[in-house]
């Protein structure tokens, strides 16, 4: 938190002291920071929020401490503490739920002070809340990104993390290789708000992304790994083409988990979660969240006059012109300040803290996952009745070397194949099984099943299924945790029963 000038103000000649003077209290205890928080009240902001708090040297909270204690640890280390501390005031291990709506102030001025970006500070859970601090924070640490803001779901940090950058008739460039919500939403929602997106149907060919290059074009966008083609982004070659015409690349890093690569390494600049995903990882809680890498350069871009211009609903505030050291994450701010202000797609704390829970054993969980859904692959290349299997751990995938490279620890839990007789058959065969289940979601602790075709991607037609991957007789599998023996017998009997479609 800060009192002095409002955000972007210029600093003052007399040094930084004049950012961080703060009007006499009323004689309680105060933090040494300036920021008029009564010690042992517990904290409310990060650099998660896009504000990186000045401290004196001798001032370093339990908090701070834990943060630079984890940036210095193994990723393990990181999913257990990054951006918790015990709580000051009760000396809670776990991290609290603040079931809250809003926040009491100090005063009028405190109050102003807030509303008017003078100082940073909770006012409302729809924009920031402490429980949902601290997941934003851990999710940023493994990403190896600066800072994080948490959604209600996937698709709405998907939609705010490409508005904050294309809004007013921006143009991105898309893989076609998409989970078919997606496709669906960049396809037909996205142009309803004034935003166009091209695709490209082969994501390995560069000279196509190049080629869709336009003057107002915004952001590049990807999958880690495609959902269900299971094809492995070029990280490295996209971004080059990228960077080289001043466009940040967005990844979703949905099923892969930054586990299994962190895409802020080879050059993305802005990840996206579903978190309802392998992050909660039990099927239990809805979630998004967004990371900020923190090395996209705005102004140097010229692309992006909605971060060099005056932002009028913030008194002409210019983000990209915010102090750096002050404000490292911009780009998470304004999505913070704009779109989850007016959007209104907030986290639930109560949700933040199941994903919190979810995220601990991240890294036991996608080793389990990986080694089955290899074994599962494995196994059926092996089955008469399959015609391809679609898994980049495989050595026969096309994405193979580029998995190793990008996916050493596992190439995740999804697994698709080609079945023999088409949709009745690949029906039949999903019908019949009993330990996986039949639903719409993936990366549960258990194994789950769809068919692609008539459910998730059944809204586009048979040429755009075609270009995500889709087949008629394909059939998608989110390998769980479960017994691999297991898993195998119950395939079996699905393909036994399937044989009389």
């Amino acid at each position: 938190m800060r009192c002095g000038p409002p955000l972007g103000a210029a600093r003052s000649a007399s040094g930084p002291c004049e950012w961080w003077s703060c009007p006499g209290g009323s004689g309680s205890l105060r933090c040494a920071s300036g920021c008029g928080r009564p010690i042992g009240q517990p904290r409310i902001l990060s650099s998660s929020v896009g504000f990186t708090p000045r401290r004196r040297s001798a001032d370093v909270t339990s908090s701070t401490r834990s943060q630079h204690m984890t940036g210095q640890q193994g990723f393990e280390t990181r999913q257990i503490h990054a951006g918790a501390a015990p709580d000051p005031t009760t000396g809670s291990r776990a991290t609290p739920i603040y079931q809250t709506t809003s926040y009491v102030f100090r005063d009028t001025e405190h109050a102003a002070n807030l509303f008017g970006l003078a100082e940073l500070g909770n006012i409302y859970t729809r924009i920031m809340n402490p429980t949902q601090d601290v997941f934003e924070q851990r999710v940023a640490a493994l990403e190896g990104g600066i800072g994080a803001l948490a959604t209600s779901s996937g698709q709405a940090a998907q939609t705010i993390a490409l508005l904050n950058l294309a809004e007013d008739g921006g143009h991105i460039v898309s893989s076609a290789s998409l989970y078919g919500g997606t496709y669906n939403q960049l396809h037909y929602t996205f142009p309803k708000l004034g935003v166009e997106v091209s695709f490209v149907d082969d994501p390995d060919d560069l000279d196509a992304w190049r080629a869709a290059i336009r003057p107002n074009t915004r952001a590049f966008y990807g999958e880690s790994i495609g959902n269900p083609k299971g094809d492995v982004f070029d990280f490295e070659g996209v971004s080059a083409v990228a960077h080289e015409h001043g466009i940040p690349l967005v990844i979703d890093n949905t099923l892969a988990s930054p586990y299994l690569v962190r895409p802020l390494e080879h050059g993305a600049d802005i990840v996206t979660h579903s978190a309802t995903k392998f992050l909660g990882g039990h099927g239990t809680t809805i979630g998004g969240v967004i990371v900020d890498g923190g090395t996209f350069d705005y102004e140097a871009s010229g692309r992006f006059d909605n971060f060099t211009q005056p932002d009028p609903s913030y008194h002409g505030l210019v983000f990209s012109q915010l102090p750096p050291e002050l404000f490292p994450a911009r780009y998470i701010l304004k999505a913070r300040l704009q779109y989850q202000r007016d959007l209104g797609a907030a986290i639930s704390p109560f949700n933040a803290f199941l994903l919190l829970q979810g995220i601990e054993t991240l890294s036991l969980r996608m080793e389990r996952h990986s080694a089955n859904a290899l074994a599962v692959a494995q196994w059926l290349e092996a089955r008469d009745e399959v015609e391809w299997v679609a898994y980049p751990g495989l050595e026969s995938s096309r994405w193979h070397e580029r998995a190793q490279r990008y996916l050493p620890n596992g190439q995740g839990a999804i697994v698709a194949f080609g079945i023999e007789g088409g949709a009745p058959a690949g029906q039949k065969f999903i019908d019949s099984l009993e330990l996986f289940s039949l639903l719409a979601n993936v990366g549960d602790v258990r194994s789950l099943a769809i068919h692609p075709a008539s459910t998730t991607h059944q809204q586009l037609t048979e040429a755009e299924q075609a270009s995500t991957g889709v087949t008629p007789g394909l059939v998608r599998l989110s390998i769980g945790l479960e017994s691999v023996d297991d898993l195998l017998a119950d395939l079996d009997a699905g393909f036994r029963a399937a044989k009389g479609a």
